[in-house]
């Protein structure tokens, strides 16, 4: 069978390789010479090709081109160029999310064989590439874990779990990156008392775009508060379309390779919840590569009526993490007598929910925010700080058991930001 390739190589390159594959059109057809990546992206969402060959020095290329690709089912081989010049490319290459290469000079019939393999891999799973940066003596392939800290729509406190989360493993002994991804309006920044207005996550996002992140690079742009690395996210809602699923993606790899625990607020409810595009596609990225959710509401009628909805949805969200409810701010002003009791037995009956985690309402919290600091610098000993802190190291037990998850938690096996040994 006769397999359809997009071309799209500057230069003459391209002249080259169609030359040489003239007697192989029994096993590749060249379809279309492509003049840049707008016309190999609409020529493959067509159904054009199954296969694509880019030059290496073709403009435009990014993690959101690659992932496009990958989405429609098309192999892709990269053509580089000779020499050192190839080595530098093919690097570049590979932190965009490419596998298979070619050098100009080999027969066509290599890089014919090439193309095939890469069309047939598309049936396979990746392999996460390794990241060259990650030098702190953790060994490559070996990730850190991702919790997610997700919610229904509101402010029930999910950004004071994940800084506090991510403060309380950070004080276990763990090495620790908060992200901020609220693309409603990030605000870890806020509350850590970072008065820096430049996010950096959207500079780490840029950079991974690129093919330019690292360990290195991402250890640059991110601020140390309380021994955790955090990357801050833009306060104003309007940029979510600067946070590229795919680039994103990049950055929680990299952090997977330096850190033992990723925390990574998210913005509350979902409405168009895809990979490819739209606001929440941030969210369907990071949810799905999630060993862990945190799943908070408030602790009054009208938030935990929308904590069972938020809950329901979670089979199609998060299938393979380990989910985890809290409940935030517990009152008996808001909810009655025996607050935990109710609550509890509440979302029994409503969502199935077995067992909650519940942080009590703590004036303390606000000193802090108050503050610029995490309860655990600035209350040790308040009532909501000790509840967190149990919380963190339950998180931590549950990923490192995933065969047996406490009562009331769903886990729907596992699907690991990278591969573990």
């Amino acid at each position: 069978m006769t397999l359809p390739v997009l071309v799209a190589v500057p230069g003459p390159a391209e002249s080259r390789l169609l030359s040489g594959w003239e007697p192989l059109r029994r096993e590749v057809v060249v379809v279309r010479r492509c003049a840049d990546v707008a016309d190999v992206l609409a020529a493959v969402g067509a159904g054009l090709a199954r296969a694509v060959v880019l030059g290496a020095e073709l403009p435009g290329c990014d993690t959101e081109v690659l992932a496009d690709l990958r989405r429609r089912g098309a192999g892709l081989v990269v053509l580089l160029p000779a020499g050192a010049a190839g080595e530098e490319w093919e690097r570049r290459w590979r932190a965009l999310g490419a596998t298979r290469f070619v050098v100009e000079d080999q027969p066509a019939a290599d890089v014919a064989r090439e193309v095939v393999l890469a069309t047939a891999a598309q049936d396979t799973p990746p392999v996460p590439p390794e990241d060259p940066g990650a030098d702190d003596g953790r060994a490559l392939g070996v990730p850190g874990r991702t919790v997610a800290v997700w919610g229904p729509h509101g402010s029930c406190g999910r950004t004071t779990v994940a800084v506090n989360v991510a403060a309380e493993l950070a004080g276990a002994g763990r090495s620790v990156l908060l992200v901020d991804a609220d693309t409603r309006g990030a605000s870890v920044g806020q509350v850590l008392g970072l008065l820096d207005d430049a996010p950096s996550l959207l500079a780490g996002v840029r950079a991974a775009a690129g093919g330019r992140l690292d360990a290195a690079g991402l250890a640059a742009r991110v601020a140390r508060v309380d021994d955790v690395d955090v990357l801050t996210g833009a306060p104003d809602g309007g940029r979510w379309s600067e946070l590229r699923p795919a680039a994103l993606r990049r950055v929680l790899e990299v952090g997977a390779l330096s850190h033992d625990w990723t925390v990574v607020d998210l913005p509350g409810g979902s409405d168009d919840l895809t990979e490819e595009s739209g606001r929440d596609a941030v969210l369907a990225t990071v949810l799905g590569v999630a060993d862990v959710v945190l799943v908070v509401g408030a602790g009054d009628p009208v938030s935990l009526q929308r904590f069972a909805r938020a809950w329901s949805r979670l089979p199609d969200l998060a299938p393979d993490a380990v989910v985890v409810p809290v409940v935030n701010r517990l009152r008996s002003s808001a909810v009655g007598a025996a607050p935990g009791r109710r609550v509890t037995s509440l979302l029994r009956r409503l969502a199935g929910v077995e067992s909650t985690w519940t942080i009590p309402d703590d004036a303390a919290v606000d000193a802090a925010l108050l503050a610029g600091r995490t309860l655990a610098e600035h209350a040790a000993r308040s009532p909501a700080r000790a509840v967190l802190r149990e919380l963190a190291a339950h998180v931590d037990d549950v990923a490192d058991a995933p065969d047996a998850p406490a009562e009331g938690e769903a886990t729907a096996g596992f699907d690991p930001l990278l591969a573990r040994s």
